[in-house]
């Protein structure tokens, strides 16, 4: 039923049981009533600003694609991802498709990259705030190595993973917000900035070292380079240069 209303109005499975919902008179599922008391006011507050888990998975994701292959991306990396082509129905539809995960590992959306140059190159659903979430967090944290590598994009994120570094992340965007800021000091002791050789990079990388409260590396490409261009073998000459004796243990 959620697929025939996702394909009627053209949204996502999310989106479709929402509008089901209000057609028939369901209730909300978090009620709005909030607790008196200050401290679990401001709890609760927090937790809702965070996303919530989607309570669905995508069906018929095919991680063999040959844009995949053509981004240099295997078949292994994105299939450990869930990457893949999406051809079913629903907003993400026809569209290559990256989960993004809370830092529990929960499920808490989709994006979707489009193939033929449709706008927005980068779709998320509506409702979801990346500013709030950081991507392969989960997975970054599990290694539990004391630093991580951080980049823009999927794919930068993707193309690093398969170099042999599992402890990387991507933000997103070149801007680094207060929360995804939190997210990564809790869990570690220096972060490696590896963003875009561009000048919006150059300008993030900057302002990101100086704003982060723990120890900062910043790897510069050349002008106009990004991570997903760069061979595996050239990605671990980089970041190997200069790391210390504890990380290279933990790698």
């Amino acid at each position: 039923m959620l697929d025939l209303v996702a394909a009627m109005e053209k949204c996502g499975l999310r989106e479709a049981a929402l509008k089901l919902a209000g057609r028939l008179g369901v209730p909300e599922i978090y009620p709005s009533r909030r607790p008196d008391v200050g401290g679990e006011k401001q709890l609760v507050t927090k937790k809702r600003a965070d996303a919530s888990p989607l309570g669905f998975r995508l069906r018929g994701v095919d991680s063999r694609h040959s844009y995949l292959h053509a981004r240099g991306i295997g078949q292994e990396t994105a299939a450990e991802f869930g990457v893949g082509f999406y051809g079913g129905p629903g907003l993400m539809s026809g569209r290559l498709v990256f989960p993004i995960h809370d830092p529990g590992g929960e499920l808490v959306a989709y994006c979707g990259r489009s193939l033929d140059g449709a706008e927005p190159r980068y779709k998320f659903p509506a409702g979801f705030v990346k500013s709030r979430v950081i991507f392969n967090l989960h997975r970054a944290a599990a290694t539990q190595a004391p630093a991580v590598i951080a980049v823009e994009g999927f794919f930068d994120c993707l193309k690093v993973h398969q170099a042999g570094f599992r402890s990387v992340v991507a933000l997103m965007g070149a801007g680094l917000y207060e929360r995804q800021q939190e997210l990564l000091v809790e869990r570690f002791r220096k972060v490696v900035l590896m963003l875009d050789g561009d000048e919006a990079g150059r300008r993030a990388s900057s302002a990101i070292a100086a704003r982060l409260g723990c120890r900062v590396r910043v790897i510069e490409l050349a002008s106009g380079v990004q991570p997903d261009q760069l061979s595996g073998a050239l990605i671990q000459q980089l970041v190997a240069g200069n790391r210390t004796k504890e990380e290279r243990e933990a790698h």
